[in-house]
């Protein structure tokens, strides 16, 4: 006080001594007294210093003005001045700040007269307020906490006077991301107390004006974070935030005022205060009238995927300043407020449109996900990990359940069907999570019908939601003639499900599936398909037998390409290595084979067309007149029997007719033949279901064919014997070729053949004698003769079609085809002949009944030798050598042994007719 005093006697006195009193007001007048460091005043009880550092406020923002511009109220003053002044006003230079400040928290505070609010020079300095980018500045950005925590710091008397919660606010900020920033690695564009609440207008959070209103911290924190949707875009959607707030999480939903650092913490709203109730395994509700758990167990959430995000993010709408905070919650969970983008596919699909209108089967999100316990797909204890997905869409899809119900008619045991499948099987038993399961081809979210063209499974998009996982198959498939980018057409081209089906997807390489493709592929392709079938291949796959190629091994499976196009398999540049593949040593020849050559065109295919009816026309003609002539003695033979019946034959002695070679090999021709028959004649009519079931009895076409090609061997091998014999023969009985080939004992057809034939005609008719036949018969020469035909045309064809590379390296590969016609044909011809013409000629004719086994034995009663062959028995006795050719009757086991082959003979043979009658009725019907 002293020194006040002295500076008011050297004030008066120099006013005094002074003429003009402008001198009295400039700044230099002012620091006489305000440049004592020890000036000082007392106010309400406490001690002011009233020094000012000239040099510090030279150097302030201030320095150039005057006291008085600050201190209005000395202006024009007389010196020396009031003691007590006025506060100094701010506002003529800094209006809007000032405004600013009246308005805010601290501005109200101080106009209340509120000791503790904190006034500009409290904040900003008096006479030494520097630039905010002077690192000296009281407001540089590296001192704001500082400078805030002075009042806001734990125990401060703003806290205690004003009753506000102990929170350790600096403590927290340095320990979070700004705090660390700012502190340790002087980031000085890093948030602090100002970047959020700002620096003159602070408004509580209540305040919809305050940059902390919930509505507005989105904006508050985008003045730094400003791609902050595009960082959240699949977490938050952005535009929410002005549009619902209170249902969008803010900023410190998730990051906790004055905590925010790069993981999760409590809010506001902490789940320790929603488990303060809901901890409770006793806590229920009632719902449309039905009682609600509403316990929420926190070990299921701390393990759940949901562990760092808290109840009110999901809950939302709660109030913090309620009691029960959760009473403003709005009642459904909406996930689109972290999961916009999943929500807006779950929103298009069947499944959301069938929640839009409350139905009480639509699966909602936490139906498939759980509530509190949701878990990722890679947690092996989650409902939507890969191995646990058919189960979980099963709980609706399985038959009989509420979706498959919807459903009906349309498609049955979907489930089932998958977990059969190569994917199902593959997930399933394999446990190969990367295989395809229900989400992999429906999508998770995005069910939508075939019909929807956005749906993954639409036709139109089908192949690629395969590509998927078969991107090389997808590259393949896109470039080929079943592609739509490929053929320009109107028809249904073909997709994956097309071969491969949706839910039953086989393996491609059982044998389900290699046969059952031929006939998928014939849905489009019928003509091709049918001239398939007729060829061997397609004969022998529709006996099950999968080694034969099929449409894919010579037209590729995805790959497939007009045969004009260079890089087709079947372009004249790869047809050779195309049925290599096969048959190894194919040639240029050999792929000149007619794969889907048809005997109905003329024009494009003559070779096989006069084949067919050439052969036709003898398999016609050969049977008429057999069948003719079976009928017409067929009622001369009832009469034989009758004369026969009460005829007395000896047993005691037997003519022997054959050798016991002609027996041996007749046996060998029958079982041979009904070897040949029973196997080429399955292969002839493959379509049939006797066919296939004779295949599987016999093992399998491929056992079939090894059956067949033995047989054929014999055949050969009991013809070259006979010809041996009668060489034989000729050279112990004959003496000359002459002799053998044109003497009485021929079985060369001559004039007397003709002549026993049309009186065997007129005798069936009555109108002449029965003829008096010799050694043999002209039918018996015709059936000895057609095994010569048989051997040279079905043999030689049959070689041709088991040996084909062989001969194609002569013969055209076409000529394959002719060999198939002829072969098959001639065949029926002779099976049909033997069966029925034959067997009635030498064993069924009534007067034989129930048959005759001569060929077999060798022998026959002398008394049915004298009246069948009356030429032959009156030359024998004429000559004196009947009783060379008498022998004794066979043991009565070996005629038993004899028949029973017989019978069993004659049994294939009957089946066989009927067989071929039923096979060759079906291909008309």
């Amino acid at each position: 006080m002293r020194s006040f005093y002295l500076c008011v006697v050297i004030l008066v006195t120099g006013g005094a001594l002074l003429s003009s009193p402008a001198h009295a007001q400039d700044n230099d007048t002012c620091l006489m007294c305000h440049s004592d460091p020890d000036l000082s005043v007392q106010r309400r009880g406490q001690v002011v210093r009233l020094f000012v550092d000239e040099e510090k406020f030279s150097a302030s923002v201030h320095g150039g003005l005057d006291c008085i511009f600050c201190h209005a109220d000395l202006d024009g003053a007389e010196f020396p001045h009031e003691v007590s002044l006025e506060r100094a006003d701010c506002s003529p230079c800094h209006e809007e700040l000032q405004e600013k400040y009246d308005v805010s928290l601290h501005g109200r505070a101080a106009a209340r007269g509120d000791p503790l609010a904190p006034l500009c020079q409290d904040c900003h300095g008096s006479h030494e307020i520097l630039p905010t980018s002077d690192p000296e500045s009281a407001v540089v950005t590296m001192k704001v906490p500082f400078l805030c925590g002075r009042c806001h710091r734990e125990g401060s008397p703003v806290t205690i006077t004003h009753d506000i919660p102990q929170e350790k606010i600096l403590e927290h900020y340095s320990q979070s991301i700004h705090g660390e920033g700012l502190f340790h690695r002087g980031l000085s564009v890093t948030a602090v107390c100002t970047s959020c609440h700002t620096a003159h207008d602070i408004l509580p959070h209540t305040d919809p004006r305050s940059s902390i209103a919930r509505q507005n911290i989105a904006k508050t924190c985008a003045r730094c974070h400003e791609l902050i949707e595009d960082v959240h875009r699949k977490i938050v959607e952005g535009e929410l935030w002005e549009k619902e707030p209170h249902r969008v999480p803010a900023c410190v939903d998730c990051h906790e005022p004055h905590k925010a650092r790069k993981v999760f913490y409590d809010q506001g709203m902490a789940d320790r205060d929603c488990l303060s109730c809901h901890d409770d395994e006793t806590l229920t509700a009632t719902r449309d009238g039905e009682t609600v758990k509403l316990y929420a167990d926190k070990r299921e959430l701390a393990g759940s995927m949901h562990s760092k995000v808290t109840c009110a993010q999901c809950h939302t709408g709660c109030s913090p300043d309620r009691v029960r905070a959760c009473e403003t919650v709005i009642p459904k969970v909406d996930c689109s407020v972290c999961h916009a983008e999943v929500v807006q596919e779950y929103t298009e699909s069947v499944h959301g449109s069938l929640a839009a209108k409350d139905d009480p089967n639509a699966p909602l999100c936490a139906d498939c996900h759980s509530e509190h316990g949701a878990l990722g797909k890679y947690d092996p204890e989650s409902p939507i990990f890969p191995t646990n997905i058919p189960a979980l869409c099963a709980l609706c899809h399985r038959e009989g359940e509420k979706a498959a119900v919807r459903y009906a008619g349309e498609q049955h045991e979907i489930i089932k069907h998958y977990t059969e499948s190569i994917h199902g099987k593959g997930l399933l038993q394999s446990g190969l999570v990367v295989t395809a399961t229900c989400t992999s081809c429906h999508t998770a979210h995005h069910e939508l019908p075939h019909t929807d063209p956005r749906s993954s499974i639409a036709r139109q998009n089908i192949a690629k939601t395969c590509a998927r996982c078969h991107n090389g198959i997808y590259e393949q498939f896109v470039a080929s003639i079943h592609s739509p980018k490929v053929s320009r057409t109107e028809k249904e081209l073909p997709v994956c499900d097309t071969c491969h089906t949706a839910h039953t997807i086989r393996r491609i390489d059982i044998a389900g599936f290699k046969l059952e493709i031929m006939k998928t592929c014939g849905n489009c392709h019928l003509e091709i398909a049918e001239t398939y079938f007729e060829t061997y291949h397609g004969k022998v796959s529709q006996l099950g037998y999968v080694k034969t190629a099929k449409c894919y091994d010579c037209h590729g499976s995805h790959d497939i390409l007009p045969i004009e196009n260079p890089r087709s398999l079947l372009s004249r540049q790869n047809v050779v290595a195309t049925c290599q593949k096969c048959h190894p040593g194919a040639t240029r020849r050999f792929a000149g084979y007619l794969t889907h050559a048809t005997h109905h065109d003329p024009d494009k295919y003559p070779w096989l067309f006069f084949t067919f009816w050439g052969m036709t026309g003898l398999l016609v003609g050969v049977f008429t007149v057999g069948w003719f002539h079976t009928l017409l003695w067929f009622p001369r033979a009832i009469e034989m029997r009758r004369k026969r019946k009460h005829a007395k034959i000896q047993e005691e002695r037997q003519f022997r007719r054959f050798t016991r070679l002609n027996s041996i090999l007749h046996v060998l021709m029958v079982a041979s033949f009904l070897s040949l028959a029973l196997t080429g004649m399955t292969l002839k009519f493959s379509y049939t279901n006797w066919a296939l079931l004779l295949s599987n009895v016999l093992g399998g076409f491929e056992s079939a064919g090894y059956i067949h090609r033995l047989a054929a061997v014999v055949m050969f091998g009991v013809f070259f014997v006979h010809l041996a014999d009668l060489v034989k023969n000729k050279r112990k009985y004959y003496g000359s070729w002459r002799a053998l080939l044109f003497g009485p004992d021929t079985m060369i057809p001559t004039l007397r053949d003709v002549r026993e034939a049309w009186g065997s005609l007129k005798w069936f008719v009555g109108r002449g004698e029965r003829p008096s036949y010799g050694r043999w018969t002209y039918w018996e020469k015709f059936d000895y003769f057609a095994v010569f035909w048989g051997i040279a045309i079905i043999g030689s064809t049959g070689l041709i079609l088991w040996m084909p590379e062989l001969f194609t390296l002569l013969l055209p590969g076409w000529l394959i085809n002719v060999a198939t016609i002829i072969h098959s044909d001639e065949a029926l011809l002779a099976t049909g002949f033997i069966f029925t013409v034959h067997f009635f000629n030498t064993h069924l004719r009534p007067e034989k009944f129930p048959m005759d086994i001569t060929v077999f034995t060798g022998r026959m009663p002398l008394e049915e030798f004298e009246d069948e062959r009356p030429d032959e028995h009156r030359a024998l006795v004429e000559s004196g050598e009947l009783e060379k050719y008498l022998v004794e009757p066979l043991p009565s086991v070996v005629v038993r042994t004899i028949r029973g082959f017989a019978w069993a003979a004659l049994a294939v043979g009957f089946i066989m007719v009927v067989w071929i009658v039923y096979a060759m009725v079906a291909v008309y019907r």
